[in-house]
């Protein structure tokens, strides 16, 4: 049985306040290391210290090739890009020494890892297919095999947006479909799913998980992987889990400078097992996973065993 992309359908995770098939990028050109308001203060504190990604390489399989436009505010200007240069934009604004690549999401291609530093890819889409396949008998296309052997093997941290159906990882949504790439990515080594927070939490100002957001569930491997990350709408009009996980592309860059010697896996459990249970609202795993992510607590070590 095979099932390529022209079978199972791709979908972006991400949307905006509006959109238009015939707008094009205002190119505002915002300057790198500056603060935004979405991100977490933990991002400042890592560039005082000379951690901006250099010597990693955050790769990004999504839309660059379409005509379909969002409108948004990550830097000082209101912009309409596509959805790949928005989730390129995000990780890079965090991460901003970091080398970057890109692959249309429906190139088929193999994703490359480049030879030296940490490899991150950034998957900010799904692969949706009705209920009941074995997600471990798809014949994929050569994409997203080399995408799960990349994870599994613990070649590249895989940050994987968690999906917008608000369900478990895994169960499938209204329309009876399931996000097979979620479930593929089930136990990878260096594979994390990112749920999505309405804003960044804190203890005195804790976060709940955004309405949209899908959850870890029960299970508990999926838990293990599961992370949190605010999306705050209401700053940069955007909205997804499209837009969690570049923050953790970029926090893994930034780690990956740091820690130079690290491997993906390293990372991988780094972040999830220093993320937060005390900035979310009535933590528990089955909504949160590991809990929000810390970059701060993730960067606190000298090195990295």
């Amino acid at each position: 049985m095979k099932f390529l992309q022209t079978l199972i359908a791709a979908s972006l995770l991400g949307s905006a306040l509006s959109s238009s098939a015939l707008a094009q990028s205002t190119g505002s050109g915002d300057a790198t290391d500056l603060l935004r308001p979405w991100m977490s203060k933990d991002v400042g504190e890592a560039w005082k210290q000379g951690y901006k990604g250099a010597g990693t390489t955050m790769t990004f399989v999504d839309d660059f090739q379409s005509k379909n436009f969002l409108r948004g505010k990550l830097g000082t200007k209101s912009e309409n890009l596509l959805h790949g240069q928005w989730t390129l934009k995000e990780a890079s604004l965090i991460a901003p020494s970091a080398n970057v690549a890109t692959q249309d999401f429906y190139s088929g291609t193999s994703v490359q890892l480049t030879s030296t530093g940490l490899n991150i890819l950034n998957l900010s889409y799904a692969m949706y297919y009705r209920k009941g396949l074995d997600a471990s008998k798809i014949n994929w296309s050569q994409q997203e095999s080399s995408i799960i052997d990349h994870a599994k093997n613990g070649l590249a941290v895989v940050s994987k947006a968690a999906g917008n159906d608000a369900v478990p990882i895994g169960r499938p949504n209204r329309s009876g479909n399931v996000d097979y790439l979620n479930t593929a990515l089930r136990g990878a080594t260096s594979a994390i799913y990112v749920g999505a927070l309405s804003k960044n939490g804190a203890p005195t100002a804790k976060a709940s998980l955004a309405n949209y957001s899908n959850t870890a569930g029960t299970d508990l491997t999926t838990q293990n992987q599961f992370i949190v990350v605010g999306v705050d709408n209401s700053k940069t009009g955007l909205s997804g889990t499209s837009f969690a996980a570049p923050v953790i592309s970029g926090y893994a860059a930034i780690l990956g400078s740091k820690f130079t010697q690290a491997s993906p896996t390293d990372i991988t459990n780094q972040l999830l097992s220093t993320a937060r249970i005390d900035t979310v609202v009535k933590y528990n795993p089955a909504t949160y996973g590991r809990g929000e992510a810390s970059l701060s607590r993730a960067l606190a070590p000298v090195s990295m065993k």
